[in-house]
């Protein structure tokens, strides 16, 4: 089939490395976000998708917007028989949809229906899920509610972060979206409606929901942790500044610690919770570099009473 891959950040990579190495199918375009300001010098960079489909030699479309009509005509031009889709970033409208003859197929980082949204993998490692996936679907104008075409399952290991677990559904995933079309050319995969039970939602997680509250149980303390590691990253306050907790442990023997409470000794830190206190490992101090938090700890000489988070 001629395809159009649709994708931005590195996570969709994967997925346009495995269609071009399809003998079956033909990426005649991509289609990205806009090239976008990064690092200090707020320089214009392309995408990681856009960087891909360049080494290769392909097309790239950069739409401000996916209505745009020179987009759509630039479309309609390659006749795409299908248009493979993971993490473009943008709503797409009735008339792109309607170009492709076979439809527009995202792959997306969730069982279906669990996990619909903008950010199903750091919600589900949030939720404390012990099993999650990446299924493909046919899109329609709701969210994430099309039939799906197939799935791939994948344990979350008790210390994963959004970030792990992102990258091995990148790998897996990229093998499921290449199968489907296959199967779409073939005829041999039918979209199956999602079930009406089950569904949950997975909006994007915000700085705000990202920042710890101590008295909560050190197991929800920990999910967050992980669930926004690396992005948006999980803070609390020290001294009145931002403080962000890269990685820490639950301290099960550790009870003895009010929620917020902080404790340095010379080798560990810990925090009082809600239950029993977690060890903080890596920890950022606003303006610096990550950092063991025993370091961090020893340089700015804890105190007696200190807490976090008040």
């Amino acid at each position: 089939m001629k395809l159009v891959f649709a994708g931005t950040p590195e996570v969709a990579v994967p997925a346009l490395d495995a269609l071009l190495a399809s003998e079956r199918h033909e990426v005649a375009a991509v289609v990205t976000r806009p090239d976008a300001p990064a690092g200090r010098g707020r320089r214009l960079v392309a995408s990681p998708v856009a960087e891909r489909a360049q080494e290769a030699g392909i097309e790239v479309l950069r739409p401000v917007k996916p209505r745009d009509p020179e987009f759509l005509e630039r479309l309609r031009e390659i006749a795409p028989d299908c248009c493979p889709v993971v993490a473009y970033g943008a709503l797409l409208p009735r008339a792109a949809l309607d170009i492709a003859d076979r439809g527009w197929v995202n792959l997306h980082f969730s069982l279906l229906p669990a996990w619909r949204g903008a950010a199903p993998v750091q919600h589900a490692v949030m939720a404390g899920d012990e099993i999650t996936g990446a299924s493909t679907f046919l899109i329609e104008e709701g969210l994430d509610s099309g039939p799906v075409y197939g799935t791939v399952t994948e344990e979350i290991r008790p210390t994963d972060t959004s970030g792990d677990l992102l990258t091995r559904l990148a790998f897996a995933g990229a093998g499921l979206l290449a199968a489907t079309m296959d199967g779409i050319e073939d005829g041999t995969l039918k979209a199956v409606p999602q079930p009406a039970d089950g569904i949950t939602l997975a909006p994007k997680v915000s700085v705000e929901d990202a920042r710890v509250d101590w008295s909560a149980p050190a197991l929800r303390v920990d999910r967050i942790v992980r669930g926004c590691t690396p992005a948006p990253g999980a803070w609390t306050t020290f001294r009145g500044e931002r403080l962000k907790l890269v990685q820490v442990r639950p301290a099960p023997d550790r009870t003895d610690l009010a929620p917020g409470r902080l404790v340095a000794g010379k080798n560990n830190v810990y925090v009082g919770t809600g239950s029993h206190a977690v060890e903080l490992l890596w920890v950022q101090a606003q303006g610096k570099k990550p950092m063991r938090a025993a370091d961090w700890a020893r340089g700015v000489r804890i105190g007696a009473e200190e807490t976090v988070g008040g």
